[in-house]
């Protein structure tokens, strides 16, 4: 157990790392390369993540739930069979998706996207696939075996790699002419890092494999029924969930063409939108996601054992902490978020539009909480429809506003916040069922009202604009901060409840 939590918490480590790391990409890519570049890098990526879907199937999941089983039972001489079994699987799947991949780009490009730019980088995003799904497997691997060091450093690696080569690499090779080219070097970037993060992980694999070699290791290929029993139904999830995201930059930039903005145009506006904005927007997201991991499965032993009054204690704190962090990141990018935009990415236009999607994203950051409280409560199937109804809400939304010439941009933006809204309001609403966690959209409110008040009356104490961006943000934070703490949002029992959580796990 304490092996895990360590693997933990070096996780969590690592992606508030690879968070930040991410964000550097982003800002010198968009510093480089320009909007259009990022936007053609950005309409094809979504399709990249969608054929590494394909490919994968969910059983990277699969033989981290198999070989955790095999580890903790001690029948640790299945687990080399596990592996090839699974390298079987996906060879197969790779075969059978990635030529299917390749014929179809260039429909993909031209009649969906509207833009035969980006078959250059739809083309290197291919080439990926076959080495991020063998990363995905040595992976599940160490996830089975409880070590998260090795994926923490590889995505460390892979980020690191990726801003070197952005930075140095991407200037040389950089077209003037063709911005078609430049988001193709780009993702071939990110192709040469995804290649070197695998090989540490190969390296890190081989090594453990020659130290838990037995002499009695099976030879022969693991059953297929216990993998596939695991790895289709959540591969069903994720790939709803990545076909969502496929078809968001395909229903974006047709909505827009319909509504007479060009092709270039429709793909700059969703290089910053979705390449800076949401980035932006989230960034601070990693706290949430570290309580769903810390308290989540304390609030599975809850529910085991029957304790209300524990199981109601531990979920409203990881929500009113998620919320509480949703405040300062929904406050801070509206009142700034436009000027943090501009100032970090150096975008032209498009910024502006944080002042429409900051208050909305307040409850995208209760989403991974709910979610996770949602399994371990029970209630795990309704928490997916809540995804998939709010992704198909928002694909709707957006082709009906986004085409309408008086709306064009704004209404795919507006169309992205009702996404968030409507699975995140999905999410309360089951929850509230369950009578047991004495849950319901009130908790929100007080948190959501402090942002509102700061936004209102933070400019008429403190008027902005009279020193540096970094002290205007760190004076609405303490404005912030101030008010939470005078509503009762912020407690210092909230601390020691969550040091004693954390001992529990210990």
């Amino acid at each position: 157990m304490k092996s895990f939590i360590r693997g933990t918490a070096v996780l969590m480590v690592a992606i508030f790392l690879s968070k930040l790391l991410g964000f550097v990409f982003r800002i010198q890519f968009m510093r480089i390369a320009g909007e259009e570049a990022v936007g053609i890098y950005m309409t094809a990526y979504p399709a990249f993540i969608f054929f590494l879907s394909l490919v994968q199937l969910g059983v990277p999941i699969a033989i981290a739930k198999v070989i955790a089983e095999l580890d903790v039972k001690g029948e640790k001489e299945k687990i080399a069979s596990v592996m090839k079994t699974a390298y079987l699987l996906t060879f197969l799947t790779a075969i059978a998706f990635i030529p299917a991949s390749i014929l179809f780009i260039p429909y993909l490009a031209e009649n969906l996207l509207g833009n035969a730019a980006s078959a250059g980088a739809l083309y290197a995003g291919v080439a990926i696939v076959p080495i991020a799904a063998i990363g995905g497997l040595i992976r599940g691997y160490f996830q089975g075996i409880a070590r998260m060091e090795e994926t923490a450093w590889s995505q460390i690696i892979e980020q690191t790699l990726r801003i070197a080569l952005i930075t140095w690499l991407l200037p040389i090779v950089f077209s003037a002419e063709s911005n078609a080219m430049n988001a193709a070097y780009a993702m071939g970037i990110t192709f040469l890092a995804e290649l070197a993060s695998v090989l540490y992980l190969i390296y890190k694999y081989l090594g453990q494999k020659r130290k838990r070699k037995t002499k009695n290791d099976v030879k022969k290929l693991y059953p297929l029924e216990p993998i596939l029993t695991i790895s289709l139904p959540s591969s069903g999830s994720k790939l709803f969930g990545t076909f969502t995201w496929f078809l968001e930059p395909i229903i974006f930039l047709r909505a827009l063409a319909m509504s007479g903005i060009t092709a270039v145009a429709a793909t700059s506006l969703y290089g910053v939108i979705s390449g800076v904005l949401i980035p932006l927007l989230l960034f601070p997201s990693f706290i949430p996601y570290a309580l769903s991991v810390v308290l989540v499965p304390a609030v599975s032993g809850a529910a085991a054992s029957s304790n209300q009054k524990k199981l109601r204690n531990r979920i409203h704190l990881a929500l009113r902490l998620s919320a509480i962090t949703g405040t300062f990141a929904a406050t801070v990018f509206f009142i700034h978020g436009e000027a943090l935009a501009e100032k970090l990415f150096q975008v032209t236009e498009g910024a502006q539009y944080m002042t429409i999607l900051a208050p909305v994203f307040f409850f995208y950051y209760i989403q991974s909480p709910l979610y996770s409280i949602l399994q371990a409560t029970g209630e795990a199937k309704a928490g997916m429809m809540n995804s998939v109804y709010g992704g198909i809400a928002k694909l709707g939304v957006m082709f009906i506003l986004a085409s309408q010439p008086g709306l064009q941009e704004t209404g795919a933006v507006l169309a992205i916040g009702f996404g968030v809204l409507v699975t995140s309001f999905l999410h309360i609403a089951t929850l509230r069922k369950n009578k047991a966690t004495a849950t319901g959209f009130s908790m929100f409110a007080l948190p959501y009202f402090s942002f509102i008040l700061t936004a209102i009356i933070r400019p008429i104490f403190f008027p902005l604009g009279h020193i540096g961006l970094w002290g205007e943000c760190l004076i609405t934070s303490v404005f912030l901060f101030i008010i939470l703490l005078l509503t009762r949002q912020l407690r210092y029992a909230d601390l020691l409840h969550f040091k004693k959580l954390l001992r529990f796990h210990r």
